[in-house]
């Protein structure tokens, strides 16, 4: 976050940076500003509030860059700010933070060519250094020489690395800490979030019960109508209206977050589907609400193997915003799937398979292959490389030019 911050204030005239509460947006933020304006400070809130609506631009004063921590409590900054940018012409004034979304409605402007909008998500395994990162997701898209790699982490350190997540406070900690911190943001997001980012009153059971749900199924492209047969099967009512209403709330509180699909030219009628597989933005949510220790997921590894799924695509997501790009997933109609396809800005592409063990990377494999003789690519415009993803120690290249690849070998 601190290149994708960097550069962002070189070119815009404030940066916005939205993320899930504890992941460090401040603290990032802090390194970079000679002024801070704190919205959420208990003696100043309600004074700030209230200067906020008669003349936002009062708060606004003091040293450039100018961090404006959880600005969302008052909209109204974001069109003073746009509007100071206009006046001024420079670059590098303002950083926002926020942990939800804010209404749109309250805001007259987008602030496109002036505003950046960033998401800062929790840590990977190489920012927490448990990944060596031996190999570069950057050098592979560079098609720099492939060597044997080897990662230090076992299968027992990725059952504790899923439970404990990638929030920095956690780093370090002991895993029952870890797991206490992880239940209780849950908690404050069912009994105190879902209700007052927006003043809606919604449910506590079925907030927690849509949550369970979204848990059993991380990793699936599970369908709304799924997810209200489990709510209604423990007892809970639920209409599709209001699930949809508790998702969106979910989506801008940065608890969930859904990866696409896909959507190529393919040379076989063969249709797509185009449902969002399910994550949320740190598996470490899924694993507390299944109630899952480290040694629980290590005797359910087909759980285990959904959880590490999600753990990849965070990390991958990571990796792929510092180098300049997004992550779908691929799945059509005959069941080929693969689970993460990596788009970089300047048209290159690569598909990605996420393993737990050895016993399936030939599958994978075959399946990357598979999809890229269904795909209509032009001359060049291929992937850039193959990859399948695992928890095992080594990393290699296959005959086949199929990378394999331990999540504790990657980086950016």
């Amino acid at each position: 976050m601190d290149k994708v911050l960097q550069d962002e204030l070189i070119a815009f005239g404030a940066v916005l940076i939205n993320g899930p509460k504890w992941c460090g947006k401040t603290t990032t933020a802090k390194q970079y500003v000679k002024s801070i304006l704190n919205m959420q400070d208990p003696s100043r809130k309600s004074n700030f509030l209230k200067t906020a609506k008669i003349n936002p631009l009062i708060l606004l004063q003091g040293e450039t860059p100018r961090l404006i921590d959880e600005w969302q409590l008052a909209p109204e900054l974001w069109d003073a700010i746009r509007h100071d940018i206009d006046e001024k012409q420079k670059e590098g004034l303002y950083i926002l933070t926020g942990s939800s979304k804010v209404d749109e409605s309250k805001i007259s402007h987008s602030g496109v060519g002036r505003i950046s909008r960033v998401l800062m998500r929790t840590m990977s395994l190489y920012e927490s250094t448990d990944s060596n990162g031996a190999v570069s997701l950057s050098d592979l898209f560079d098609s720099k020489s492939f060597n044997m790699a080897k990662s230090n982490l076992s299968i027992n350190d990725i059952s504790r690395l899923i439970v404990r997540g990638g929030w920095p406070n956690s780093i370090g900690k002991d895993i029952k800490v870890a797991m206490k911190q992880v239940a209780g943001y849950i908690q404050t997001i069912v009994k105190t979030e879902i209700k007052t980012i927006d003043g809606v009153e919604r449910d506590e059971a079925k907030t927690l019960a849509v949550l369970k749900s979204l848990a059993r199924h991380t990793s699936t492209q599970a369908t709304d109508a799924k997810i209200v047969a489990d709510v209604e099967f423990n007892h809970y009512t639920i209409h599709r209206n209001t699930l949809s209403d508790y998702l969106k709330v979910l989506r801008e509180l940065y608890i969930i977050e859904d990866l696409p699909a896909w959507s190529p030219k393919l040379r076989s009628k063969t249709t797509i589907r185009t449902s969002n597989t399910r994550h949320f933005i740190d598996p470490a949510f899924a694993a507390s609400l299944l109630g899952a220790t480290p040694d629980d997921l290590l005797r359910d590894i087909e759980t285990m193997g959904l959880l590490f799924e999600s753990l990849v695509i965070r990390d991958l997501r990571v990796y792929t915003d510092y180098l300049g790009g997004y992550v779908t997933h691929y799945r059509d109609k005959s069941g080929l799937e693969a689970d993460a396809i990596i788009h970089l800005n300047d048209g290159r592409w690569a598909a990605v398979e996420v393993k737990l063990g050895s016993h399936d990377i030939d599958e994978a494999a075959n399946h990357l292959i598979e999809l890229v003789d269904k795909v209509d690519v032009k001359k060049g415009s291929g992937p850039t490389f193959l990859m399948v993803i695992t928890g095992t120690e080594f990393g290699y290249q296959r005959e086949d030019g199929v990378y394999v690849v331990p999540i504790g070998c990657l980086k950016y």
